[in-house]
């Protein structure tokens, strides 16, 4: 059966359209909640969202699923991703939901599931729910001495900031450190600051006054220029911008040059390498990773295995053979000796800790190589397969041919919404701008014509 809901990173969509509807979200509570009883125990889920306008109005269409087919609802309010996925694990719940569209606009939203372990469900039992909410769901109905209870959780926020301090090596402190984190006024607003304000930090604020429409905007992991001001007005060592849902994460340097994933995760991966803590002799990226990151670890001994778009793949590879260190270009960073999906606070910190213990700046610390010309571009079309014209396949032969052994090339479709992403990297920056515009024109061609 076609997936009709679930796309790459759970089911997501314009708010109160479909399927980001309240009549959608009371049907997946149902069905997702019937699939995850097991047992004659009182059944739990948790539930979570971003800052976002829509979170309230799908936050009680869930919980009325939940319930009404007899699981008990704990409420989390405002919280990262991460947090879910590990008091999911913490409070033995049976099921977790994440009420966010991650880095979209306030607009979007989505919603998220994660089995009892904190994984990201499978497609197997995506595809489960998929089915019970095209059926008849009044039949998943439960007698009304077993409607479930909702309750809300006042601690989930301590929680999580405890759990992210015990990722740094024991007695570490940023006494002294000015830092400035940009919350992307979303869900990690009121934990981030908290978290490094205790760890001994001087913590400056921006993005952190969310008022249901402008997570996001013009800040954030996917805007960053408002932290680069503000590092550079503050004097600060180090800035730190998380994403609306705080499962990706972008480094500031002191200088105000901005540092993303594939530096993080260099970073990360030597320092837990000489400590003897890396697994599997390597890392687990993307195939939009940039090429001078592979030319970096295998300079060291390390190597990288590449995956598609999307950290559903990443992690399934990390756990399918043995690593413990992923991630994504864009600062989703995987690191399962703490958590099952990004952490952006958590990879920030392990990236403070490494600064700290050498004792040089972070522009230091988090330059680990040369970034070969890599240049993305998305093209929005409204209809049909672009990809499947064959203008597109043409200006793609072409350009492989173009590149050779000198670059690489990575044409794909978004999960997420009607784009296709064009990306080109290779040591010729002129020839990688000539092969990305080439394809845009022709996949533009072929969008217009179809």
């Amino acid at each position: 059966m076609a997936r009709r809901y679930f796309g790459t990173d759970g089911i997501r969509g314009l708010a109160n359209s479909h399927p980001m509807t309240s009549e959608v979200a009371l049907k997946v509570g149902m069905a997702a909640g019937t699939l995850f009883q097991n047992g004659a125990h009182r059944h739990r889920v948790v539930i979570g969202k971003d800052t976002r306008l829509s979170g309230y109005m799908l936050e009680a269409a869930l919980m009325s699923g939940f319930t009404a087919v007899g699981m008990d609802v704990f409420l989390l309010g405002p919280m990262p991703t991460p947090a879910i996925s590990m008091l999911t694990r913490s409070l033995r719940a049976d099921l977790g939901v994440m009420i966010s569209a991650s880095h979209n606009r306030f607009d979007d939203n989505g919603i998220k599931l994660f089995d009892p372990d904190g994984f990201k469900l499978s497609d197997d039992m995506e595809r489960q729910i998929e089915e019970l909410i095209e059926a008849d769901t009044s039949s998943l109905l439960v007698p009304s001495d077993r409607i479930g209870r909702a309750t809300r959780v006042e601690s989930a926020q301590e929680r999580y900031i405890e759990f992210a301090k015990r990722t740094l090596p024991k007695n570490l402190r940023f006494d002294g450190l000015r830092i400035v984190i940009d919350c992307a006024n979303g869900a990690a607003y009121k934990v981030a600051p908290e978290a490094l304000w205790e760890l001994g930090a001087e913590v400056i604020k921006i993005g952190v006054d969310p008022n249901g429409r402008n997570i996001n905007h013009k800040c954030g992991s996917t805007s960053p220029e408002a932290l680069v001001e503000k590092v550079r007005e503050v004097r600060a060592d180090i800035g730190i911008a998380l994403d609306g849902d705080a499962d990706r994460v972008v480094i500031v340097d002191e200088k105000g040059q901005i540092v993303d994933g594939d530096q993080l995760m260099a970073v990360i991966a030597e320092s837990w390498h000489r400590r003897g803590k890396l697994a599997a002799g390597g890392i687990v990226a993307t195939v939009m990773s940039n090429l001078g990151l592979e030319r970096y670890l295998k300079g060291i001994g390390l190597s990288l295995a590449r995956t598609p778009v999307g950290d559903r793949y990443v992690v399934e590879h990390m756990r399918k053979h043995g690593f413990n260190v992923g991630g994504e270009q864009s600062g989703h960073i995987v690191l399962s000796d703490f958590s099952t999906t990004g952490d952006g606070l958590v990879s920030a910190l392990q990236v403070l800790a490494v600064a700290v213990a050498s004792g040089k700046p972070v522009s230091e610390v988090c330059q680990r190589f040369e970034r070969l010309p890599q240049v993305l571009k998305n093209v929005r079309y409204s209809a049909g397969k672009p990809l499947e014209d064959n203008r597109v396949r043409l200006a793609i032969e072409g350009a492989k041919a173009k590149l050779g052994d000198t670059g690489r090339l990575v044409i794909r479709p978004s999960g997420t919404e009607p784009v296709i992403r064009v990306m080109a990297e290779g040591d010729d920056e002129t020839l990688v701008i000539a092969v990305v515009g080439d394809i845009c024109d022709a996949v533009r061609a072929a969008a217009q014509a179809g």
